[in-house]
């Protein structure tokens, strides 16, 4: 009987300049430059106008970001894309709505993001105004690395913070044995 190849993600480091996606926020600067200076210069010296990914981990995690941002019925065309974080903040503040929200997010993420991990979802309803905290725990598919995003969301904005650094080498799948 033959053997099968065996394949895993390995850093690839020959071209390090080759960008994956685009990273959010969209505002941020990049390469030390000045956000006015960007429009004015293109990509002069290797830098567009939009901060790039490099590795599919960083796409990942922001496209999470994209989608925990976005509201349900907001995106063109995609009616379902988002999740329901906004509309939650005016709901009553009981266990069975924050139950149904941890749901909510659990089966959009696994839905349109089924490359991420999810395992554990928190959420804290603030008593004295519109407010609500969720903590996300998580890991990017073929990543040993957990991290947690914060998402604090009030009746003006969704804030959201990253507590855990990501790796920024490039991966590729190399063939690393046989059985």
């Amino acid at each position: 009987m033959g053997q099968r190849p065996i394949y895993q993600y390995q850093v690839d480091r020959s071209n390090p300049d080759r960008a994956v996606g685009i990273l959010l926020p969209f505002n941020k600067p990049v390469s030390g430059k000045a956000i006015a200076d960007h429009y004015a210069s293109g990509s002069i010296g290797s830098a567009g106008v939009f901060t790039q990914s490099y590795t599919s981990e960083l796409q990942s995690i922001s496209n999470l970001k994209n989608l925990l941002l976005t509201r349900k019925g907001e995106r063109f065309m995609q009616p379902n894309f988002g999740t329901d974080i906004y509309t939650t903040l005016f709901e009553p503040n009981t266990e069975l709505v924050r139950e149904n929200l941890q749901l909510s997010l659990t089966d959009d993420i696994e839905f349109w993001l089924p490359y991420i991990q999810i395992s554990e979802i928190g959420v804290v309803n603030s008593l004295d105004n519109h407010s609500l905290t969720i903590r996300l725990r998580y890991t990017v598919q073929n990543s040993t690395i957990e991290r947690v995003i914060m998402v604090l969301a009030n009746e003006n904005e969704i804030i959201l913070s990253e507590t855990d650094a990501a790796s920024t080498a490039p991966r590729v799948l190399t063939q690393t044995g046989y059985f």
